[in-house]
């Protein structure tokens, strides 16, 4: 038998692609009812197989090949460092930064030119591992970096046996209580809550853990007796919980994304999260709890506005969502005049220096239409921002003066940056 070399098997694929697309035009070209048929051409075995979905020449256009180019001629402010002198309560300097000590030392002077003072990592776990956390980010640089400890929920257990978990176990609260004193004297400046709690991490039944289950209660008390603030992140945008349709906001995102949809019944739905965690919050009013992403609610301003009202132990931070807040430039920026007592900075990185810089012009700029990322596609809604223009006041109190209230540790660190200020 003569062996096939790869050019005919190239070729022959071409053919018969050729000959399936000539059978696809001849079908779309039948003739109706009644009507006597055409007769066919050669051409149609040259025209090709699909055309590309750009938009141009008549075409239709995939939505995620859509990159429109504004035209608008409006003046615009780029500012490169913020005014004042920012604590960013909310990094990942675990799960974002893979880098070592002089990765470190390189992102420490990207801080210095954008005059980030302080950076809080949420990503410190626990006990060795948030020994060996510290051991990084405080080696070289223990001023810059204040650390937050996470709960071990699973514990020795299998992931995928919930009933195995070390928080299913009748003293689970109790050595945890125990756990953060620990951690506090390693220290841990706060803990911080992730997603799964709540939207993940399961019971033996197979059902959700709930956020405000009374098995946590001593755990949020003891946060409160150790002067741990809490930060959590709760639910997510609420496009995420209703369905990708035609209607949902955010359907490019879901389309490109789907694994951060959280339908129903699998999920609770967005309003109900946010109700169990406001329940925490009520039923612990000695313990700091800062909701991270506006408290998950950046879509309602006048909701979370209510919210800060009715607790006093409640803050917000507005890490990833400076898209949401941007869209509504009047409303925000009411909301940082009256809230600025409540408000923390936070920017969910490290991020490339480009991100950083958008920041400081959505907060302190009256920039018109802008992006939220450098990234070429909006990451997080299909839209462009505006900028809120802030007092000083009110920067000065969101940038660092809330932060140093708040999280232990912070004002030490910038007085002392201060006194070594040039």
């Amino acid at each position: 038998m003569t062996a096939i070399s790869p050019a005919q098997v190239r070729m022959a694929a071409v053919l018969t692609g050729a000959l399936v697309g000539a059978i696809a035009v001849g079908l779309s070209r039948s003739p109706a009812i009644g009507q006597a048929p055409a007769t066919p051409t050669a051409p149609a075995l040259q025209e090709p197989l699909a055309a590309p979905l750009d938009g141009r020449e008549g075409r239709p256009l995939l939505i995620e090949n859509f990159r429109p180019e504004a035209q608008l001629k409006v003046a615009r402010t780029n500012l490169t460092r913020a005014r004042f002198p920012a604590v960013d309560v909310h990094t990942h300097f675990r799960h974002k930064f893979r880098g070592g000590a002089d990765e470190l030392a390189h992102w420490v002077r990207v801080m210095d030119e954008n005059q980030i003072a302080v950076c809080v990592s949420l990503d410190g776990q626990w006990d060795a591992l948030l020994d060996e956390h510290a051991e990084l980010l405080w080696k070289q640089h223990r001023d810059r970096f204040v650390i937050f400890a996470n709960i071990d929920w699973q514990g020795s257990g299998q992931a995928d046996d919930p009933a195995s978990w070390d928080c299913h176990r009748p003293d689970f609260a109790r050595r945890t209580a125990a756990q953060l004193a620990r951690a506090k004297e390693r220290g841990a400046a706060g803990v911080k809550i992730f997603k799964q709690f709540g939207l993940g991490y399961k019971n033996p039944d197979g059902s959700l853990v709930a956020i405000d289950d009374p098995r946590w209660d001593a755990i949020w008390q003891a946060c409160g007796e150790l002067g741990l603030p809490v930060l959590i992140h709760v639910a997510d945008p609420v496009a995420f919980f209703e369905p990708i349709d035609e209607r949902n906001e955010r359907w490019e995102e879901l389309h490109r994304h789907p694994d951060w949809s959280f339908p129903a019944p699998q999920f609770p739905r967005h309003a109900e999260l946010l109700a169990a965690f406001l329940r925490v919050v009520k039923r612990h009013p000695k313990t700091t709890f800062i909701g991270a992403h506006v408290a998950g609610n950046a879509e309602d301003l006048a909701q979370v506005g209510q919210w800060l009202d009715e607790h006093p132990n409640l803050y917000v931070e507005i890490a990833s969502r400076i898209s949401e807040l941007g869209r509504q430039p009047y409303t925000a920026r009411r909301f940082f005049v009256k809230y600025a007592d409540r408000i923390l900075f936070g920017t969910d990185g490290p991020w490339p220096v480009e991100r950083l810089h958008l920041y400081w012009q959505f907060l302190e700029t009256e920039n018109e239409y802008f992006p939220y990322s450098e990234k070429p596609f909006p990451p997080q809604g299909f839209w462009q921002i505006y900028g809120v223009h802030l007092p000083d006041e009110v920067l000065r109190k969101v940038y660092q003066e809330n932060a140093a209230r708040i999280v232990p540790g912070v004002a030490e660190r910038l007085r002392k940056i201060k006194r070594e200020s040039p």
